[in-house]
């Protein structure tokens, strides 16, 4: 998943990084040979301006790592440094149900991966159902996740249980805000889209690329997620 999306994107990032540093170097002293910084550096042709929602895009991405790198921090500091965990009298988490619910999250990023190679190709119907059946299978995850979460509360796990239940419910909730946001977005691309002519047009491509960037962020997540707050 995340190799066809850093091919996809990855001539958008080449044109950004050679920006750096070449700031001091004026503009007419740029040669537009095959050889010169002006070309992208194979045919001599003039490189394509960068999509600034490309690199607005991976600010962001940058930015939500961070957030989530502190609530799992903060997590294990919590976790490792309790005597039992979890503290007795708390419900024990659905491990069976959140393990295929694990698969169908998976699931929807291998089906957005396809979606992305897709686009290359150029198959508009093709490309259309693979957004729908990726929206689909976050929804089915969200309602998974919903259904239990209603049985925990029911349970007595809620926010306001101790360490427990608040760490929880920020970390898995966090994640689960970002899912249904994706969810989304998915929608508003689909929809979008759906006149079969557009699907070629590079502002299409683009709200594809987009959605699939963030999409494979709360993928790659939740594993880890998982393993931490599921797992023994």
């Amino acid at each position: 998943m995340a190799i066809d999306v850093l091919d996809t994107i990855r001539p958008d990032v080449e044109r950004i990084l050679p920006r750096v540093g070449s700031g001091s170097e004026p503009p007419h002293h740029r040669q537009n040979g095959p050889g010169g910084s002006g070309g992208d550096g194979s045919n001599g042709l003039p490189a394509r301006p960068v999509a600034n929602a490309i690199v607005a895009m991976l600010l962001f991405l940058g930015a939500d790592l961070m957030l989530f790198a502190g609530f799992i921090g903060a997590f294990i500091v919590f976790r490792f440094g309790a005597e039992s965990w979890p503290p007795p009298g708390q419900p024990t988490l659905p491990l069976n149900v959140t393990t295929a619910n694990t698969v169908v999250l998976l699931l929807s990023g291998v089906t957005m991966a396809v979606t992305l190679r897709l686009l290359k190709i150029g198959s508009p119907q093709r490309i259309k159902k693979g957004l729908l059946v990726t929206t689909i299978l976050g929804i089915v995850f969200l309602s998974v996740q919903g259904y239990e979460w209603v049985r925990l509360v029911k349970f007595g796990l809620t926010l306001s249980k101790g360490v427990f239940g608040s760490t929880f419910y920020t970390l898995i909730g966090c994640h689960a805000a970002h899912v249904a946001g994706a969810v989304i977005w998915l929608s508003v691309v689909l929809l979008r889209y759906s006149n079969q002519a557009r699907i070629h047009v590079n502002g299409a491509n683009l709200g594809i690329k987009l959605i699939a960037m963030y999409w494979f962020l709360v993928v790659a997540l939740w594993p880890i997620l998982f393993v931490l707050v599921y797992l023994k």
